[in-house]
């Protein structure tokens, strides 16, 4: 039998762990009718109040349901789970629970509909709400895992972010928090993808991808995604992350002698021409020998700019392929010419 809350431990109200789970309270109380997830103790008999060991059951439940689970199913598993106080084995025992497979499934495994990414979708954008920060990376690793960097990317993480931040926008800066706990787990997912082993600059090998946020501009994820891509590719680069300096650019052109110098630029007040034909123009190497990266313009800040010889990619499938093409291009006697002269 469950002890009595003490009066100095009440626990919460079902309307204030809805708001911290990020479901409405309506669907607690039917979780609590149809599957027995309800709290150990009520106030009075009658008003539900949700204790530590309640809440670590609803939060298993809403990791299991986010990952396709049908909710009878994840409620067995989470009960379950939580006697074992891990989490970890509720989506085995899921898996093993259904073998007619009627919808059942792991986060490692397709998607409930075949792999629709939108479920995907709404099941991370969940997470983020509860700031579940372990269910967010675990999903965002196997989207990875499932789809491959590029995909999962363009397809899963750039669409909840969008979400996310519109969300924060309508509700009057309610929602930053969850921004910037799913920033933060997209950036360590992109960190932790798998890789090719780079091996250091050899003598005569072409020069790395310098990848560098303009001055000012303070969005470097893209940038994290387009490098996580570049070493599963085994082409070498160099992250320099958000808002660099211009003296800092040109000295790490000069001394690096990188073969393209990616530059982003999240808005139009940020973005400079000026600053990529200088890049573009700085030159390295012997006389007679004299070489110059190729400037490369990422971002939506270089909408509707003229920038003749200074290629745009359209996305970071695009861009892999563009800065694949350019590295494998230049063997020790290939000098590359300007782009921007």
């Amino acid at each position: 039998m469950s002890e009595l809350p003490s009066p100095g431990d009440a626990g919460l109200t079902t309307g204030a762990l809805a708001h911290r789970l990020g479901v409405a309270p309506t669907t607690l109380r039917s979780w609590d009718r149809r599957y027995g997830i309800g709290p150990a103790v009520r106030a009075d008999g009658r008003h539900r109040r949700w204790r530590p060991s309640d809440v670590a059951v609803l939060e298993a439940m809403c990791r299991l349901t986010s990952s396709g689970v049908p909710p009878a199913d994840a409620a067995r598993a989470a009960k379950g789970a939580v006697l074992r106080t891990s989490a970890a084995p509720a989506a085995a025992v899921v898996a093993g629970a259904d073998p007619a497979g009627e919808g059942a499934s792991t986060p490692d495994g397709p998607g409930p509909d075949g792999g629709d990414v939108r479920q995907e979708c709404r099941g991370l954008a969940r997470a983020a709400v509860r700031l579940d920060a372990p269910a967010v990376g675990e999903m965002l690793e196997a989207a990875v895992r499932r789809h491959g960097l590029a995909v999962a990317w363009q397809e899963v993480m750039v669409p909840t972010l969008h979400a996310v931040g519109r969300k924060w926008a309508s509700s009057g800066d309610r929602y930053v928090e969850v921004e910037h706990l799913l920033s933060w787990q997209v950036s360590t997912a992109l960190r932790r993808a798998p890789h090719a082993v780079v091996p250091g600059g050899r003598e005569g090998a072409p020069g790395p991808v310098l990848l560098a946020c303009v001055p000012g501009e303070q969005h470097s994820l893209p940038l994290e995604a387009l490098h996580a891509g570049l070493l599963q590719l085994g082409v070498p680069a160099r992250m320099f992350g958000a808002a660099v300096p211009v003296e800092a650019l040109t000295a790490a052109v000069r001394r690096l002698g990188p073969v393209a110098v990616v530059l982003w630029a999240q808005t139009r007040s940020t973005a400079s021409l000026p600053l990529a034909r200088h890049l573009a123009d700085t030159r390295w190497g012997v006389t007679g020998a004299r070489r110059a990266p190729t400037v490369v313009l990422g971002g939506p800040g270089w909408a509707g700019r003229s920038a003749p010889g200074l290629p745009r990619p359209t996305g970071l499938s695009d861009a892999l392929t563009l800065l694949a093409g350019v590295h494998g291009s230049h063997g020790p006697q290939a000098p590359h010419g300007s782009l921007g002269a």
